[in-house]
């Protein structure tokens, strides 16, 4: 494992434990994601408002405390600031407030809306004339919402290749509607679609580089609770559990033996 993803997942792991949530295993199946797109976008943390920036959603927003850890790993605020995060008048809540954090587009939460946001602010670059390129990370749970499908509609008869999608394939639909080959039906929706390992960053960099003609569909194969045994053995009853100081020494010292 990338050495600075496994640092990330420390500091999620950590604040997690402090807070008593913080939803772990959804946040680790998308740290190469977020940390590719942060290295791949242009974007500056020392002026997050920089006219020229490309721009991200995070439409699965209940994984904010990985996007908190990932802005902070690219210098938009000391960890420091996240280790409030959940508490009572913090601005690091559950669910990012654009208001509140630097680097955060949009307030996302029900699912299914961040993806439409981020399309709209697509189309709206591509009719200002704008080279800026939108990038929304969305779950594969959350595609059970109809909203997401009903944007790669619009998507495809829009064309919008300033508008690409990161599809968190980490079988989070196994207790919902079942979305089996998602790469197939994204291209039945008209995308320009990347097949990945969604823990790969070379595969997930190549694939954001890759031209594109119309909006682009990147599925990123991921296992939730990516990087902790005791996460991706049971990741349900994880859903909004933090870990006990023991659960967290366990996990670290796996995280610590596999970074490189």
């Amino acid at each position: 494992m990338n050495k600075d993803c496994a640092k990330i997942r420390k500091n999620i792991l950590e604040i997690a434990h402090m807070s008593g949530h913080g939803h772990i295993p959804t946040c680790f199946s998308i740290i190469e994601m977020l940390y590719a797109l942060y290295n791949f976008m242009k974007h500056d943390p020392l002026n997050p408002a920089w006219n020229e920036r490309d721009l991200f959603v995070l439409s699965k927003g209940h994984a904010a405390l990985a996007h908190y850890a990932v802005l902070s790993h690219h210098g938009y605020f000391p960890i420091e600031n996240v280790k409030r995060f959940g508490l009572c008048g913090s601005d690091f809540g559950c669910h990012a407030d654009r208001h509140r954090v630097p680097g955060v587009e949009i307030s996302t939460g029900s699912l299914g809306h961040g993806v439409n946001v981020a399309l709209g602010m697509a189309l709206a670059e591509k009719i200002k004339g704008r080279s800026t390129r939108v990038y929304t990370l969305i779950g594969d749970g959350e595609s059970n919402e109809g909203t997401v499908w009903e944007s790669m509609m619009v998507a495809a008869d829009l064309g919008l290749p300033n508008y690409t999608v990161l599809y968190d394939n980490n079988m989070s639909h196994g207790r919902g509607l079942q979305i089996k080959n998602p790469a197939e039906k994204f291209e039945a929706f008209g995308a320009s679609v990347h097949d990945i390992d969604g823990h790969n960053i070379d595969e997930i960099t190549a694939a954001l580089d890759t031209p594109n003609d119309r909006y682009k569909v990147i599925v990123c194969n991921t296992i939730k609770g990516y990087g902790s045994t005791l996460l991706t053995e049971n990741h349900y009853a994880w859903h909004r559990r933090s870990p006990s100081d023991d659960e967290l020494k366990e996990m670290i010292g796996e995280l610590n033996a596999r970074a490189v």
